[in-house]
């Protein structure tokens, strides 16, 4: 009995180990991914300022059949302006497989403090579409997003930038276009994403403040932003948008894909982690009731030589193992549980996660799903070889040897 007990004790260690460190891996993914998946678009639409295909060259006939080389090519005469962009607009609105999507301007500018200039960007943005569908709010620390509606000609600062133009909330800050033109801001909030390279450069103002900025009509906007119902179909849903609105399209997995292959190598090495625990629990209840067969000879025999089988002795062993396996793997589950809601509790403060008060801890019933099956996989398994060795001992050989 002892000897079960150490077993189950096993089974629940490693249970309890492989629910917890997943919860946590898992969790840590969604924080590190989120700092960036959070404010990327499933499907950016823009136009890329980009040389002309079709170079005057290349349209002459008398060298239509040459090869012509253009060295020190120009960009085009484009627009970063996306062309009829309330119908794009109401195409969207009514497409099914859209969640939602955010019209922003991409305005590169000056922050202008004493006699240096900063180099820097301002989103403009329509607050609620930026709130509802990329997480705005969650990200600001001081201030209030809406306030950028409410407030005429204000802006969001990041912390970085923040700290270097020294303005705090109700201050203004002069910022310079690029065609030279000064325009003052009033701050009415400060964001931080954690990305340092991010929050020194960005800021939000939204889009009527913007196109005041650059003197740009109501309907001027850079970019669109789309949120899918599936994020999966990304890639195909752009490559349509692309030819639709002849537009450039960038789908968040082409983005974005160094961000899901670090996600999934550490999803990896969890698992891998969590199941090496399992199967090493798996030889030790092995070694266990292999060791129970040569403890157990004389009342092997004795049931063998009443009329049990070598069937029923090997269910016998079976259930012995199962019954391990069950009893270990539900108080492994409940200790998982209970390590991870501790886990949950534990203070984690950084300056650069503003938003992050506890470590992250991600409760995924597919993880207790898992652990289940593998606690009973495992000490099946390891309880068929023994109970497969005890159903062949032969009781006259034991019985005789006595």
């Amino acid at each position: 009995m002892e000897a079960n007990q150490f077993a189950a004790i096993g089974v629940t260690f490693s249970i309890s180990m492989f629910i917890t460190l997943l919860s946590f891996m898992t969790g840590l993914n969604d924080l590190l991914d989120g700092l960036i998946l959070n404010r990327t678009p499933h499907i950016r639409l823009y136009n890329e300022i980009k040389p002309n295909k079709d170079q005057p060259v290349n349209t002459t006939t008398a060298f239509k059949d040459h090869y012509n080389f253009i060295r020190s090519l120009k960009s085009g005469g484009s627009r970063q302006e996306i062309y009829n962009s309330a119908a794009v607009l109401q195409a969207l609105k009514n497409d099914p497989r859209i969640l939602g999507y955010a019209p922003k301007i991409f305005a590169p500018v000056f922050f202008n403090d004493g006699s240096i200039s900063i180099a820097g960007v301002i989103n403009g943005i329509e607050v609620e579409a930026e709130s509802n569908y990329f997480h705005f709010n969650d990200y600001i620390i001081e201030g209030v997003a809406a306030d950028l509606k409410k407030v005429s000609n204000s802006i969001i600062l990041g912390k970085g930038l923040a700290v270097n133009l020294l303005a705090d909330v109700g201050d203004i800050v002069q910022v310079t276009t690029s065609q030279g033109e000064q325009f003052p801001l009033k701050v009415v909030g400060v964001f931080q994403t954690g990305i340092q390279d991010f929050d020194k450069t960005q800021s939000y103002a939204s889009i009527v403040s913007v196109q005041k900025i650059l003197g740009k009509a109501g309907t001027y906007i850079t970019d669109i932003q789309v949120k899918l119902k599936d994020v999966k179909t990304a890639p195909a849903v752009a490559v349509v948008y692309a030819d639709l609105f002849q537009l450039d399209a960038l789908d968040i997995q082409t983005a974005n894909s160094q961000f899901e292959t670090g996600s999934f190598i550490r999803t990896l090495i969890s698992y891998a982690v969590g199941i090496t625990l399992l199967i090493v629990a798996g030889f030790g209840i092995y070694n266990i009731l292999n060791m129970m067969i040569f403890e157990k000879m004389d009342s092997i025999a004795i049931l063998k030589a009443t009329g049990f089988s070598g069937r029923d002795v090997k269910r016998i062993f079976l259930l012995i193992a199962l019954s391990i396996g069950f009893f270990g793997g539900m108080i492994g589950l409940l200790a998982g549980l209970g390590l991870s809601a501790l886990i949950d509790q534990i203070p984690f403060t950084t300056a650069s996660l503003p938003t992050v008060k506890t470590y992250p801890i991600h409760y995924n019933p597919l993880f207790y799903v898992i652990g289940a099956a593998f606690s009973l996989i495992t000490t099946y398994l390891a309880g068929w070889f023994p109970s497969r060795k005890a159903s062949k001992i032969d009781p006259v050989i034991i019985i005789r040897g006595k």
